[in-house]
């Protein structure tokens, strides 16, 4: 039970340390639209509905005392493409502003080639395992970041046996998919850097960091360059026309001015509001809000209290746990925690079956000695009582040793290092090796649930022995 209760506890510690801490967050807002809460993992690739009011949302957000920090993102499916290829290949793409992701987030990952994005500057942060299974298996493409260099170390097995016909590259191009289909979007995107993530490298592997805006223009969402723009007069007036108001489009004003001064008029220079950079890059559209509570905040109170605001304030957004936000990954860990949970207490019925069995024979066997200890005045009381002595004492020393064993083992299993790359282990795992932890709290469950053992197994050896008479003791011999 010792050990059963670290591999709990490790699992839930590296959940919260590689998915909660380090990719995701406590909660994730998504749009009133979003008909499944899954948005990361869904494996036909479903779009996210986009969320446009983000800035009512970060108003909101600012006033929860109980919220530690929060992350607007872009996140959607887009597909790389290759020039001379038919076949394009996924990637998810997530767009952000990279100073606040690594304030949200920080070391989730290591840039491994090159650098990371600078504030404000455009182009792509591309995971390992996106290069490696992705680029390299699809195209034969090996991808390393611009200005940089060929790192045999880095390249896969496979990789360095063709080394000689790779093509290398610096860049990629996306095509977003929204809706499901083709946004007719593509973009050139310059790799900036390849990155590691700590943890879980397969599954967050998938999710390549770009830019906001560049995200924006590949997912064919107006960007803050594009806002910008001004609308000169007459086209705002078109395009506020109704459509099958088609006479309004010719107008009652005639297209000839008098010009009673012979004289042209002059060409109005170009307003320089085009050219005023309205950068408010929050009023732009983002698919999801990653939200981090303070320490001890209950996932139920903040989810009503956040939906309650930001359904008052019309915001078009709802909160869910990151549980259901991840879809698969979250429902896998919460049954692999349910079978852990399971497999304890089988533990803990089975250990009670064999200590109600063992102190069951232990009086059966004495049924003489009890019977002469009654014989000679000895009360039931008192031979329940020696029964209950005798089993505290040996709980108290086997079990006491049980669970020092159980500590050492625990303490032991993190130097071996186990580790593995299939996703569903890390999950159990917690993480890329395994790592049970037993913390106070652990060992006081375990020594409570060792005294409910010893009690619950006591009752009824204690009845057994309680019920032998003289005449039992007389029987028996």
């Amino acid at each position: 039970m010792t050990l059963g209760n670290g591999i709990i506890t490790g699992m839930n510690d590296g959940i919260k340390k590689n998915i909660v801490n380090a990719f995701m967050g406590d909660i994730v807002l998504i749009s009133d639209k979003q008909k499944t809460d899954n948005v990361f993992f869904d494996f036909m690739g479903a779009s996210v509905e986009p969320i446009s009011t983000y800035k009512q949302i970060d108003a909101i957000l600012k006033t929860q005392n109980y919220v530690d920090r929060y992350l607007p993102v872009g996140k959607n499916l887009a597909m790389i493409l290759q020039e001379d290829e038919n076949t394009p290949s996924p990637a998810y793409l997530l767009g952000v502003n990279i100073v606040q992701y690594q304030k949200m987030f920080p070391n989730s990952f290591k840039v491994i080639e090159g650098r990371l994005l600078k504030p404000g500057e455009r182009g792509i942060l591309i995971p390992t395992h996106v290069r490696n299974e992705h680029i390299y298996t699809a195209f034969n493409t090996w991808i390393i970041p611009e200005n940089g260099k060929l790192i045999k170390q880095n390249m896969t097995k496979e990789a360095l046996e063709n080394i000689q016909n790779i093509t290398i590259s610096s860049s990629i191009v996306l095509m977003g998919m929204a809706n499901g289909v083709n946004s007719a979007t593509d973009v050139r995107f310059v790799v900036k850097g390849i990155v590691k993530y700590n943890a879980l490298k397969t599954m967050f592997g998938h999710f390549c960091i770009t830019d906001i805006e560049s995200y924006r223009e590949c997912l064919g969402y107006f960007s803050t360059a594009d806002t910008a723009v001004d609308v000169p007069k007459e086209e705002k007036k078109l395009l506020t026309m109704g459509s099958s108001d088609l006479d309004s489009m010719f107008g009652s004003e005639s297209l000839v001015i008098s010009n009673t001064q012979n004289k042209a008029p002059k060409l109005k220079k170009s307003g320089t509001s085009a050219q005023k950079e309205q950068t408010n890059i929050e009023s732009g559209i983002y698919n999801i809000v990653f939200v981090k509570l303070k320490d001890g905040v209950s996932y139920q109170v903040a989810i009503a209290k956040l939906n309650r605001v930001l359904s008052e304030s019309k915001t078009g957004v709802r909160a869910i746990t990151w549980n259901k936000a991840s879809g698969p990954i979250g429902s896998m860990a919460i049954i692999i925690k349910g079978a852990l949970f399971v497999f304890v207490t089988i533990l803990f019925c089975v250990a009670v079956i064999i200590i109600i069995n063992t102190l069951t024979m232990a009086a059966l066997e004495r049924t003489s000695e009890i019977g002469m200890m009654r014989a000679v005045g000895a009360r039931k009381s008192f031979i329940g009582g020696m029964f209950i002595g005798e089993t505290g004492i040996l709980s108290a020393v086997f079990g006491g040793a049980g669970i020092i064993t159980g500590i050492i083992i625990v303490k032991l299993i993190p130097l071996f290092k186990i580790t593995t790359s299939n996703d569903m282990v890390q999950l159990l795992y917690g993480g890329d090796i395994f790592h049970p932890v037993l913390m106070v709290p652990d060992i006081s469950l375990t020594v409570l649930q060792l005294i409910f053992v010893t009690i619950i197994a006591a009752l009824y050896p204690v009845g057994v022995a309680r019920g032998i008479t003289p005449l039992d003791a007389i029987s028996r011999d």
